[in-house]
Protein backbone atom coordinates (compact mmCIF):
# COMPACT_ATOMS: atom_id res chain seq x y z
CA UNK A 1 0.00 0.00 0.00
CA UNK A 2 1.62 3.69 -1.06
CA UNK A 3 1.63 6.20 1.67
CA UNK A 4 -0.73 8.95 1.37
CA UNK A 5 0.77 12.15 -0.51
CA UNK A 6 0.29 15.31 1.32
CA UNK A 7 1.44 18.94 -0.53
CA UNK A 8 2.08 22.58 1.25
CA UNK A 9 0.45 25.00 -1.10
CA UNK A 10 0.79 28.98 -0.84
CA UNK A 11 2.02 32.15 -1.67
CA UNK A 12 6.05 32.34 -1.10
CA UNK A 13 6.80 33.66 2.05
CA UNK A 14 3.81 32.35 4.49
CA UNK A 15 6.21 29.97 6.08
CA UNK A 16 5.78 26.53 3.95
CA UNK A 17 9.22 25.50 4.61
CA UNK A 18 8.90 26.92 8.47
CA UNK A 19 5.89 24.31 8.63
CA UNK A 20 8.07 21.69 6.22
CA UNK A 21 10.85 21.80 8.73
CA UNK A 22 8.26 21.56 11.89
CA UNK A 23 6.39 18.59 10.46
CA UNK A 24 9.38 16.67 9.07
CA UNK A 25 11.53 17.26 12.38
CA UNK A 26 14.53 14.91 12.05
CA UNK A 27 12.88 12.67 10.02
CA UNK A 28 13.87 14.30 6.74
CA UNK A 29 15.32 11.65 4.48
CA UNK A 30 18.87 12.86 3.96
CA UNK A 31 20.48 9.20 4.13
CA UNK A 32 24.67 9.83 5.11
CA UNK A 33 25.84 7.21 2.56
CA UNK A 34 23.69 8.22 -0.38
CA UNK A 35 25.28 11.00 -2.21
CA UNK A 36 22.67 14.45 -2.74
CA UNK A 37 19.90 12.87 -2.63
CA UNK A 38 17.17 15.39 -1.13
CA UNK A 39 19.94 17.61 0.22
CA UNK A 40 17.43 20.38 -0.91
CA UNK A 41 14.63 19.06 1.23
CA UNK A 42 12.13 18.77 -1.11
CA UNK A 43 10.05 15.20 0.24
CA UNK A 44 9.97 13.70 4.17
CA UNK A 45 8.51 10.23 5.34
CA UNK A 46 6.23 11.94 8.89
CA UNK A 47 4.44 10.01 11.11
CA UNK A 48 1.42 11.19 13.05
CA UNK A 49 -1.10 8.33 15.64
CA UNK A 50 0.21 6.11 13.04
CA UNK A 51 -0.58 7.19 10.34
CA UNK A 52 2.28 7.72 7.47
CA UNK A 53 2.75 9.92 4.46
CA UNK A 54 5.05 11.74 2.31
CA UNK A 55 4.92 15.23 3.10
CA UNK A 56 5.81 18.01 -0.38
CA UNK A 57 7.27 21.28 -0.18
CA UNK A 58 6.25 23.33 -3.44
CA UNK A 59 7.57 26.61 -4.28
CA UNK A 60 5.59 29.90 -3.67
CA UNK A 61 2.65 30.45 -6.27
CA UNK A 62 2.42 33.35 -7.60
CA UNK A 63 -0.74 33.12 -9.69
CA UNK A 64 0.00 35.88 -12.40
CA UNK A 65 3.71 36.25 -12.46
CA UNK A 66 5.95 36.73 -15.89
CA UNK A 67 9.04 35.99 -14.09
CA UNK A 68 10.17 32.38 -15.25
CA UNK A 69 11.19 31.33 -12.14
CA UNK A 70 8.18 31.78 -10.72
CA UNK A 71 6.41 30.50 -13.28
CA UNK A 72 8.23 27.40 -13.09
CA UNK A 73 7.08 27.44 -9.05
CA UNK A 74 3.74 27.49 -10.35
CA UNK A 75 3.73 24.77 -12.64
CA UNK A 76 5.77 22.32 -9.86
CA UNK A 77 3.38 23.32 -7.01
CA UNK A 78 0.69 22.04 -9.81
CA UNK A 79 2.22 19.30 -10.18
CA UNK A 80 2.32 18.71 -6.31
CA UNK A 81 -1.33 19.09 -6.06
CA UNK A 82 -2.15 16.86 -9.33
CA UNK A 83 -0.21 14.14 -6.92
CA UNK A 84 -1.32 15.05 -3.39
CA UNK A 85 -3.91 13.50 -1.72
CA UNK A 86 -4.70 15.86 0.59
CA UNK A 87 -3.40 19.88 -0.01
CA UNK A 88 -2.44 21.90 3.24
CA UNK A 89 -3.02 25.67 2.20
CA UNK A 90 -0.87 28.05 4.01
CA UNK A 91 -2.00 31.41 4.36
CA UNK A 92 -0.21 34.43 6.80
CA UNK A 93 -2.72 36.26 9.01
CA UNK A 94 -0.13 39.05 9.52
CA UNK A 95 -0.42 40.11 5.85
CA UNK A 96 -3.97 38.76 5.90
CA UNK A 97 -6.62 37.65 2.78
CA UNK A 98 -4.77 39.35 -0.33
CA UNK A 99 -5.81 39.06 -4.15
CA UNK A 100 -3.08 36.29 -4.57
CA UNK A 101 -4.68 33.89 -1.92
CA UNK A 102 -8.06 34.12 -3.81
CA UNK A 103 -6.50 32.91 -6.97
CA UNK A 104 -4.26 30.30 -5.32
CA UNK A 105 -7.96 29.05 -3.34
CA UNK A 106 -9.35 28.93 -7.57
CA UNK A 107 -6.43 26.82 -8.66
CA UNK A 108 -7.09 24.57 -5.26
CA UNK A 109 -10.66 24.11 -5.72
CA UNK A 110 -10.52 22.82 -9.50
CA UNK A 111 -8.19 19.88 -8.23
CA UNK A 112 -11.30 18.58 -6.29
CA UNK A 113 -8.92 17.64 -3.63
CA UNK A 114 -9.17 18.10 -0.20
CA UNK A 115 -8.18 21.21 1.02
CA UNK A 116 -7.40 22.02 4.74
CA UNK A 117 -6.83 25.75 4.83
CA UNK A 118 -4.50 26.87 7.58
CA UNK A 119 -3.60 30.32 8.70
CA UNK A 120 -0.31 30.60 9.84
CA UNK A 121 1.88 33.34 12.16
CA UNK A 122 -0.88 32.79 14.73
CA UNK A 123 1.14 33.12 17.39
CA UNK A 124 -1.08 35.46 19.93
CA UNK A 125 -4.25 33.25 19.14
CA UNK A 126 -6.76 35.15 20.77
CA UNK A 127 -5.46 38.23 19.41
CA UNK A 128 -5.40 36.87 16.10
CA UNK A 129 -8.54 34.99 15.51
CA UNK A 130 -10.72 38.34 14.65
CA UNK A 131 -8.41 38.10 11.69
CA UNK A 132 -8.14 34.60 10.84
CA UNK A 133 -12.15 34.83 10.77
CA UNK A 134 -11.47 36.89 7.53
CA UNK A 135 -10.00 33.61 5.65
CA UNK A 136 -13.62 32.04 5.74
CA UNK A 137 -13.92 34.72 2.36
CA UNK A 138 -12.05 32.30 0.65
CA UNK A 139 -15.14 29.81 0.51
CA UNK A 140 -12.81 26.47 0.96
CA UNK A 141 -13.49 25.29 4.62
CA UNK A 142 -12.93 26.23 8.04
CA UNK A 143 -9.55 28.21 8.63
CA UNK A 144 -7.16 26.67 11.07
CA UNK A 145 -5.22 28.86 13.13
CA UNK A 146 -1.37 27.36 14.03
CA UNK A 147 1.97 28.66 14.36
CA UNK A 148 4.85 26.86 12.25
CA UNK A 149 7.41 28.81 13.94
CA UNK A 150 6.07 28.18 17.69
CA UNK A 151 4.82 24.87 16.89
CA UNK A 152 1.02 25.88 17.84
CA UNK A 153 -1.84 24.21 16.60
CA UNK A 154 0.05 21.90 14.23
CA UNK A 155 -1.63 18.75 15.76
CA UNK A 156 -5.05 20.20 15.28
CA UNK A 157 -4.55 20.40 11.78
CA UNK A 158 -2.48 17.47 11.38
CA UNK A 159 -5.56 15.37 12.97
CA UNK A 160 -8.31 17.24 10.02
CA UNK A 161 -5.29 16.11 7.18
CA UNK A 162 -5.25 12.27 8.40
CA UNK A 163 -9.15 12.33 8.58
CA UNK A 164 -8.71 12.14 4.77
CA UNK A 165 -6.76 9.80 4.20
CA UNK A 166 -8.47 6.57 2.87
CA UNK A 167 -9.45 4.36 5.04
CA UNK A 168 -6.28 1.43 5.84
CA UNK A 169 -9.07 -1.59 5.84
CA UNK A 170 -10.50 -0.89 2.54
CA UNK A 171 -7.23 0.01 0.83
CA UNK A 172 -6.00 -4.09 1.68
CA UNK A 173 -7.86 -5.29 -1.25
CA UNK A 174 -5.53 -3.93 -3.48
CA UNK A 175 -4.50 -5.77 -6.81
CA UNK A 176 -1.37 -7.93 -6.12
CA UNK A 177 -0.17 -7.39 -9.87
CA UNK A 178 3.33 -6.09 -10.31
CA UNK A 179 3.65 -2.21 -9.90
CA UNK A 180 6.81 -1.00 -12.00
CA UNK A 181 7.97 2.40 -11.58
CA UNK A 182 10.06 3.89 -15.09
CA UNK A 183 11.88 6.86 -13.53
CA UNK A 184 14.90 9.02 -15.78
CA UNK A 185 15.75 12.70 -16.39
CA UNK A 186 13.63 13.75 -19.18
CA UNK A 187 14.28 12.46 -22.61
CA UNK A 188 16.12 9.04 -21.58
CA UNK A 189 13.03 7.66 -23.56
CA UNK A 190 10.61 6.29 -20.49
CA UNK A 191 7.64 6.67 -22.66
CA UNK A 192 9.48 4.75 -25.68
CA UNK A 193 10.09 2.20 -23.41
CA UNK A 194 6.65 1.32 -22.22
CA UNK A 195 5.36 1.93 -25.55
CA UNK A 196 7.53 -0.54 -26.97
CA UNK A 197 6.25 -3.06 -24.82
CA UNK A 198 2.73 -2.29 -25.40
CA UNK A 199 3.50 -2.38 -29.21
CA UNK A 200 1.30 0.88 -29.48
CA UNK A 201 1.39 4.43 -28.89
CA UNK A 202 -0.45 4.19 -26.42
CA UNK A 203 1.88 7.09 -23.65
CA UNK A 204 1.23 10.31 -25.58
CA UNK A 205 4.96 11.81 -25.51
CA UNK A 206 4.42 15.76 -26.29
CA UNK A 207 6.85 18.64 -26.12
CA UNK A 208 3.63 20.79 -24.47
CA UNK A 209 4.10 21.39 -20.93
CA UNK A 210 1.70 19.35 -18.51
CA UNK A 211 0.66 16.78 -21.69
CA UNK A 212 1.10 14.16 -19.41
CA UNK A 213 1.23 15.84 -16.10
CA UNK A 214 -0.02 12.70 -13.69
CA UNK A 215 1.52 9.68 -13.77
CA UNK A 216 0.27 7.13 -16.03
CA UNK A 217 -0.74 3.98 -15.12
CA UNK A 218 -0.34 1.23 -17.78
CA UNK A 219 -1.45 -2.35 -18.13
CA UNK A 220 1.12 -4.77 -19.94
CA UNK A 221 0.63 -8.43 -20.32
CA UNK A 222 3.69 -10.85 -20.58
CA UNK A 223 3.42 -14.38 -20.93
CA UNK A 224 -0.16 -14.25 -19.16
CA UNK A 225 0.69 -12.14 -16.58
CA UNK A 226 -0.37 -8.36 -15.74
CA UNK A 227 2.55 -6.16 -15.01
CA UNK A 228 0.98 -2.09 -14.18
CA UNK A 229 3.86 0.38 -15.36
CA UNK A 230 3.66 3.66 -14.34
CA UNK A 231 4.78 6.57 -16.34
CA UNK A 232 6.36 9.56 -14.98
CA UNK A 233 6.95 11.47 -18.61
CA UNK A 234 6.04 14.67 -19.60
CA UNK A 235 8.86 16.27 -17.93
CA UNK A 236 9.61 18.93 -20.51
CA UNK A 237 12.31 21.01 -20.47
CA UNK A 238 11.10 24.42 -20.56
CA UNK A 239 13.50 26.86 -19.83
CA UNK A 240 17.09 27.25 -18.44
CA UNK A 241 16.04 26.75 -14.75
CA UNK A 242 17.76 23.96 -14.28
CA UNK A 243 17.16 23.52 -10.62
CA UNK A 244 13.81 24.04 -10.73
CA UNK A 245 13.09 21.00 -13.21
CA UNK A 246 15.17 18.98 -11.35
CA UNK A 247 12.87 19.85 -7.80
CA UNK A 248 9.37 19.03 -9.41
CA UNK A 249 11.52 16.07 -11.48
CA UNK A 250 12.08 14.60 -8.08
CA UNK A 251 8.48 15.58 -6.59
CA UNK A 252 7.14 13.36 -9.84
CA UNK A 253 9.66 10.36 -8.77
CA UNK A 254 8.82 10.41 -5.33
CA UNK A 255 5.26 9.90 -6.08
CA UNK A 256 5.49 7.23 -8.10
CA UNK A 257 8.37 5.33 -6.44
CA UNK A 258 5.54 5.04 -3.66
CA UNK A 259 3.43 3.18 -5.66
CA UNK A 260 6.21 0.96 -7.25
CA UNK A 261 7.26 -2.24 -6.21
CA UNK A 262 9.95 -2.30 -8.72
CA UNK A 263 11.76 0.94 -10.08
CA UNK A 264 13.45 0.78 -13.21
CA UNK A 265 15.89 3.74 -13.80
CA UNK A 266 16.34 4.97 -17.53
CA UNK A 267 19.78 6.06 -18.16
CA UNK A 268 20.47 7.50 -21.56
CA UNK A 269 23.70 4.93 -22.93
CA UNK A 270 24.92 8.29 -24.99
CA UNK A 271 24.93 10.54 -22.03
CA UNK A 272 26.17 8.01 -19.83
CA UNK A 273 25.23 8.34 -15.46
CA UNK A 274 25.24 11.66 -14.32
CA UNK A 275 24.53 13.30 -10.78
CA UNK A 276 20.76 13.58 -11.45
CA UNK A 277 20.38 9.86 -12.15
CA UNK A 278 22.04 9.22 -8.68
CA UNK A 279 19.49 11.56 -7.11
CA UNK A 280 16.58 9.40 -9.03
CA UNK A 281 18.17 6.16 -8.34
CA UNK A 282 18.92 6.95 -4.47
CA UNK A 283 14.95 7.77 -3.78
CA UNK A 284 14.19 4.37 -4.92
CA UNK A 285 17.22 3.31 -2.57
CA UNK A 286 15.98 5.11 0.15
CA UNK A 287 12.57 3.77 0.09
CA UNK A 288 13.85 0.23 -0.68
CA UNK A 289 12.16 -0.90 -3.34
CA UNK A 290 13.72 -3.60 -6.35
CA UNK A 291 15.76 -1.63 -8.73
CA UNK A 292 16.61 -2.41 -12.19
CA UNK A 293 19.01 -0.26 -14.43
CA UNK A 294 18.24 0.17 -17.92
CA UNK A 295 20.56 2.02 -20.20
CA UNK A 296 18.38 3.03 -23.14
CA UNK A 297 19.86 4.03 -26.60
CA UNK A 298 22.24 1.00 -26.87
CA UNK A 299 22.01 0.70 -30.34
CA UNK A 300 23.46 3.90 -30.71
CA UNK A 301 26.61 3.06 -29.24
CA UNK A 302 29.83 2.56 -31.61
CA UNK A 303 30.82 -0.73 -28.79
CA UNK A 304 33.87 -3.27 -28.91
CA UNK A 305 34.08 -6.29 -26.79
CA UNK A 306 35.32 -3.96 -23.64
CA UNK A 307 31.80 -1.11 -23.86
CA UNK A 308 29.68 -3.22 -21.71
CA UNK A 309 32.76 -3.53 -18.61
CA UNK A 310 33.40 -0.14 -18.95
CA UNK A 311 30.20 1.15 -18.62
CA UNK A 312 28.86 -1.19 -16.43
CA UNK A 313 32.01 0.15 -13.91
CA UNK A 314 31.13 3.89 -14.46
CA UNK A 315 27.72 3.29 -13.08
CA UNK A 316 28.99 1.33 -10.53
CA UNK A 317 30.87 4.37 -9.26
CA UNK A 318 28.60 6.47 -9.74
CA UNK A 319 26.08 4.77 -8.15
CA UNK A 320 28.20 3.44 -5.30
CA UNK A 321 25.77 2.84 -2.69
CA UNK A 322 23.33 0.32 -4.35
CA UNK A 323 25.52 -2.40 -5.91
CA UNK A 324 23.08 -4.59 -5.75
CA UNK A 325 20.72 -3.28 -8.39
CA UNK A 326 20.48 -5.11 -11.94
CA UNK A 327 21.63 -3.33 -14.95
CA UNK A 328 20.40 -4.45 -18.74
CA UNK A 329 21.26 -2.40 -22.00
CA UNK A 330 18.65 -2.07 -24.15
CA UNK A 331 17.23 0.14 -27.25
CA UNK A 332 13.10 1.32 -26.98
CA UNK A 333 13.85 1.97 -30.81
CA UNK A 334 15.26 -1.64 -31.74
CA UNK A 335 13.71 -3.67 -28.70
CA UNK A 336 16.89 -4.86 -28.27
CA UNK A 337 16.71 -7.07 -24.90
CA UNK A 338 13.63 -5.17 -23.69
CA UNK A 339 11.53 -8.92 -23.44
CA UNK A 340 13.86 -9.87 -20.44
CA UNK A 341 12.90 -6.58 -18.53
CA UNK A 342 10.06 -9.13 -17.56
CA UNK A 343 12.13 -12.12 -16.42
CA UNK A 344 14.44 -9.57 -14.01
CA UNK A 345 11.80 -7.73 -12.47
CA UNK A 346 9.92 -10.92 -12.01
CA UNK A 347 13.60 -12.15 -10.01
CA UNK A 348 13.61 -8.78 -8.28
CA UNK A 349 9.80 -9.27 -6.70
CA UNK A 350 11.11 -12.93 -5.87
CA UNK A 351 14.03 -11.57 -3.88
CA UNK A 352 12.26 -8.56 -2.44
CA UNK A 353 9.81 -10.80 -0.82
CA UNK A 354 12.33 -13.38 0.72
CA UNK A 355 12.19 -14.98 3.91
CA UNK A 356 15.43 -16.33 5.73
CA UNK A 357 14.84 -18.62 8.41
CA UNK A 358 16.09 -17.22 11.84
CA UNK A 359 18.58 -20.55 12.17
CA UNK A 360 19.83 -20.39 9.01
CA UNK A 361 20.71 -16.30 9.53
CA UNK A 362 22.66 -17.07 12.96
CA UNK A 363 24.48 -19.79 11.24
CA UNK A 364 25.53 -17.31 8.68
CA UNK A 365 26.07 -14.65 11.66
CA UNK A 366 28.58 -17.34 13.87
CA UNK A 367 30.55 -17.99 11.24
CA UNK A 368 31.13 -14.13 9.79
CA UNK A 369 32.17 -13.54 13.36
CA UNK A 370 34.31 -16.00 13.49
CA UNK A 371 35.84 -14.70 10.10
CA UNK A 372 35.82 -11.26 11.16
CA UNK A 373 36.11 -9.99 14.76
CA UNK A 374 33.37 -7.20 15.62
CA UNK A 375 35.20 -3.98 16.30
CA UNK A 376 36.27 -2.76 19.19
CA UNK A 377 36.61 0.75 20.91
CA UNK A 378 38.22 1.74 24.10
CA UNK A 379 38.73 -1.58 25.48
CA UNK A 380 35.25 -2.58 25.03
CA UNK A 381 34.04 -5.38 22.21
CA UNK A 382 31.07 -5.25 20.04
CA UNK A 383 29.20 -8.38 20.81
CA UNK A 384 26.89 -9.95 18.60
CA UNK A 385 23.80 -11.97 20.01
CA UNK A 386 20.61 -12.77 17.54
CA UNK A 387 19.74 -11.93 14.32
CA UNK A 388 16.04 -12.38 13.09
CA UNK A 389 13.88 -11.28 9.82
CA UNK A 390 10.91 -8.95 10.45
CA UNK A 391 9.39 -8.07 7.15
CA UNK A 392 9.86 -8.26 3.29
CA UNK A 393 9.79 -5.62 0.61
CA UNK A 394 12.32 -4.68 1.44
CA UNK A 395 13.87 -7.84 3.55
CA UNK A 396 14.23 -6.20 6.87
CA UNK A 397 16.29 -7.75 9.70
CA UNK A 398 17.02 -7.47 13.29
CA UNK A 399 20.73 -7.23 14.58
CA UNK A 400 20.99 -7.93 18.69
CA UNK A 401 24.25 -6.80 20.00
CA UNK A 402 25.66 -5.45 23.58
CA UNK A 403 26.21 -2.17 22.81
CA UNK A 404 24.81 0.37 19.37
CA UNK A 405 27.55 2.98 19.19
CA UNK A 406 30.09 -0.35 18.60
CA UNK A 407 28.16 -1.42 15.61
CA UNK A 408 30.33 0.47 12.89
CA UNK A 409 28.51 1.00 9.13
CA UNK A 410 31.01 -1.07 7.84
CA UNK A 411 30.97 -4.22 10.37
CA UNK A 412 26.97 -3.99 9.22
CA UNK A 413 27.77 -3.83 5.62
CA UNK A 414 30.33 -7.13 5.70
CA UNK A 415 27.31 -9.11 7.32
CA UNK A 416 24.71 -7.63 4.41
CA UNK A 417 27.80 -8.92 2.12
CA UNK A 418 27.95 -12.08 4.31
CA UNK A 419 23.87 -12.74 3.51
CA UNK A 420 23.94 -11.50 -0.25
CA UNK A 421 26.88 -14.32 -0.90
CA UNK A 422 24.60 -17.12 0.17
CA UNK A 423 20.89 -15.82 -0.74
CA UNK A 424 21.87 -13.28 -3.73
CA UNK A 425 19.14 -10.95 -2.90
CA UNK A 426 19.87 -9.37 -6.29
CA UNK A 427 17.97 -6.02 -7.47
CA UNK A 428 16.66 -5.51 -3.98
CA UNK A 429 18.32 -3.02 -1.10
CA UNK A 430 18.50 -4.88 2.77
CA UNK A 431 17.63 -3.76 5.79
CA UNK A 432 19.09 -3.87 9.35
CA UNK A 433 18.18 -2.65 12.42
CA UNK A 434 20.55 -2.68 15.26
CA UNK A 435 18.77 -3.30 18.93
CA UNK A 436 20.83 -3.19 22.10
CA UNK A 437 20.57 -5.68 24.45
CA UNK A 438 22.00 -5.90 27.59
CA UNK A 439 24.14 -8.84 28.51
CA UNK A 440 21.53 -10.07 31.60
CA UNK A 441 18.54 -10.34 29.13
CA UNK A 442 20.30 -12.65 26.98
Amino acid sequence: MSKPIVAIVGRPNVGKSTLFNALAGENISIVKDTPGVTRDRIYADVEWLNYNFTLIDTGGIEPDSSDIILSQMREQAQIAIDTADVIIFLVDVRQGLVDADAKVADMLRRSKKPIVLTVNKADQYEKAMPDVYEFYNLGIGDPVPISAAGKQGIGDMLDIVVGYFPDKDLDETEDDRPRIAVVGKPNVGKSSIINKLLGENRVIVSDIAGTTRDAIDTAVTWEGREYVFIDTAGLRRKSKVKEELERYSIIRTVTAVDRADVVVVVIDALEGVTEQDAKIAGIAHDRGKGILIAVNKWDAIEKDDKTIYKYTEKIRETLAYMPYAEIMFVSAQTGQRLPKLFSMIDMIIENQSMRIATGVLNEILSEAVALQQPPSDKGRRLKLYYITQVSVKPPTFVIFVNDRELMHYSYTRYLENKIRDTFGFRGTPLKFIIRERKEREK
